[in-house]
């Protein structure tokens, strides 16, 4: 006995003399740690017209910018908003003796103001090639001085363009961060106008486009006139030859407009086929409405648009998916819309020839509604709409494809708990966000990466899942260079119950990073509504941190269909209090914890 307790005597003077060089190690390098700035980087560009500036010294002495003493945390961090005017801008930050210099360009928004008789540069519409149906309606718009008198001409037309003085522009999607999205007066002065042109004519041999030229332009201003063509071209499309596209990726990213700033709608399988009544630039648009990339497709010509019949419709079960089928001539396009209990299928260019469907009871439908949606009169786009009720409360996932023309409709069976522990039987994929030196994320004050609290955070989510039964797929568990279309395969070819994403949050440059904090979570597909909404108000309740709120966002790792999917933004890195919160070893585990008891409690809510 009396050695034992020589030896945790021992044990204890050894620990004490390690915590003491700990101490004093650690109180070295905070003496000796420089001034740090991690936000912005050098020689910035912004359009914003204020940026704030994000870094770190040690806790004692001052921080100022330019003259300015700033305020700090107790750990010496700081995220001072500085304002910024046109073109270059220059801040020295000092602490002690070290100094930091930073030049930041701001770069005006508005176009350059008209002095002279001329239209404003690259104003004038359409500004790449675009393709239409004979009649169909085309508009033109271009900036030009005030009291002008503005018009456009085209394939012998004349079309006189309106001042519109009132008109205004939108702030960038972002600014809901900020709760700066509302519209603003814009400070020139657009001319538009509209017209349809002429329907004849004439399509010689084998043409499915006419060239019409640019669109020339008129402004007449103090006894001057100028003419200008638009850079983009027109063309109409043949009446009589019948363009069509293939979709040849596996997901065909459908939009609203012809380019990536328009909202996406469902996307097209592989093989789904439409009409072209439309092109812009790199887009196509189809006959059922929706614009899509050229290099997504093929195109082909054919005497007849492709239309289809459906007559029957079957079900079958099929591991953890019920599996509708729906006979088709023609792979046509279709979109999705989900409610609380009901999935909406719509087929387009499609005419119900139906008077069976086969469609027996199971435990996730209990029953499929259709009915025909005809075209109006002199057009030939019927459609049919296929209504799915489910059983349970919470949709699980959905899957479309086309097997040769049959379109297939996958529907997830909800997860069977399999024993005593809450969480047996579900499998969940953690995507720990960024994760690479060349994908760091945001920045913390001291330089630490959002990569690397990520995967820190994601092991201890993964660590307390597992030991309340779940089976977990990490998207990394090291640093590795994954692009979020990497990412979201791994949760296609997973097909797991829930999909959780762990990131934290930054704010663009005209954002106040010293006032706002806050957990927000972040959802796209209705069937992970309830499960963004649940853990946002259990984390902030639970952990007692502020809510930043939760957003519908078109999120790459949100929009996945095959499960729930949702990203987590646990915090803000550029906030110096909220940084020391995230960085926190307990704080971590207590986040990690109350995170799958969260997911439990919901998991519960569904049963």
């Amino acid at each position: 006995m009396g050695l034992e307790r020589i030896e945790i005597t021992l044990m204890k003077h050894i620990l004490r003399l390690t915590a003491a060089i700990s101490f004093a190690m650690i109180s070295q390098t905070l003496a000796e740690q420089p001034l740090y700035v991690a936000y912005p980087p050098p020689d910035h560009k912004t359009t914003s017209d204020r940026i704030f500036l994000i870094g770190t010294a040690t806790p004692d002495g001052d921080v100022s910018i330019n003259g300015q003493v700033i305020s700090r945390s107790n750990a010496g961090h700081f995220a001072s908003t500085v304002p910024l005017k046109l073109g270059e801008n220059t801040f020295i930050l000092r602490y002690r003796n070290q100094k930091i210099k930073l030049n930041i360009m701001r770069i005006s928004t508005e176009p350059i103001s008209l002095e002279n008789v001329s239209f404003l540069n690259d104003s004038l519409t359409p500004s790449e090639n675009m393709a239409i149906l004979p009649g169909g309606l085309v508009c033109f718009s271009a900036i030009a001085p005030q009291k002008a008198t503005v018009s456009v001409k085209l394939a012998g037309q004349i079309i006189p363009l309106s001042p519109q003085f009132q008109s205004l522009e939108l702030p960038d999607n972002k600014a809901v961060l900020t709760g700066l999205n509302q519209p603003v007066k814009s400070e020139t002065v657009k001319y538009q106008g509209c017209g349809t042109i002429a329907t004849n004519l004439n399509f010689s041999g084998e043409e499915q486009i006419l060239d019409l030229g640019q669109p020339q332009y008129q402004l007449t201003l103090n006894n001057q006139t100028i003419t200008q063509a638009a850079t983009g071209q027109i063309s109409i499309i043949s009446p009589t030859e019948f363009e069509v596209a293939e979709v040849i990726v596996e997901e065909g990213n459908a939009r609203t407009g012809p380019s990536t700033d328009n909202s996406r709608l469902t996307p097209l399988p592989k093989g789904t086929r439409a009409r072209i009544i439309g092109r812009q630039g790199d887009f196509l648009r189809l006959d059922y409405g929706g614009w899509i990339k050229v290099n997504e497709t093929r195109i082909t010509t054919d005497s007849i648009p492709p239309n289809s019949l459906i007559r029957s419709a079957s079900s079958r079960q099929v591991g953890d998916w019920l599996e509708v089928s729906f006979p088709l001539q023609v792979a046509v396009p279709m979109t999705v819309k989900q409610d609380d209990q009901t999935l909406i299928l719509t087929l387009y260019n499609t005419t119900a020839q139906t008077d069976t469907i086969r469609f027996n009871d199971n435990p996730l439908i209990y029953r499929m509604d259709w009915q025909p949606i005809l075209s109006p009169q002199g057009t030939s786009q019927n459609a049919v709409q296929y209504t799915f009720h489910f059983k349970t409360k919470q949709q699980w996932g959905y899957k479309l494809r086309y097997d040769g023309t049959t379109l297939v409709l996958s529907l997830k069976n909800p997860p069977q708990l399999q024993s005593n522990l809450p969480l047996s039987g579900l499998n969940i994929l953690i995507d720990p966000g960024h994760g690479s030196e060349n994908d760091l994320g945001a920045k913390g004050p001291t330089g630490y990466p959002e990569k690397d609290v990520t995967l820190v955070v994601s092991k201890l989510l993964e660590a307390e899942l597992i030991k309340r039964g779940a089976s977990v797929f990490m998207t990394r568990n090291a640093d590795e260079d994954l692009y979020p279309q990497d990412r979201v395969k791994m949760i296609n070819e997973q097909e797991p119950d829930l999909s959780i994403s762990i990131h934290y949050n930054a704010l663009p440059d005209n954002g106040d990073p010293i006032n706002t904090k806050g957990v927000s979570t972040f959802w796209y597909n209705p069937q992970a509504h309830s499960l963004a909404v649940f853990l946002q108000n259990y984390l902030v309740n639970q952990l007692n941190r502020p809510s930043y709120g939760v957003f519908w966002n078109n999120l790459a790792l949100t929009r996945p269909t095959v499960a729930p999917a949702v990203l987590l933004e646990l915090g803000f890195m550029i906030n110096p209090e909220e940084f020391q919160w995230i960085v926190n070893p307990q704080e971590q585990q207590k986040l990690a914890l109350t995170l799958a008891d969260g997911i439990v409690e919901w998991v519960k809510s569904t049963q």
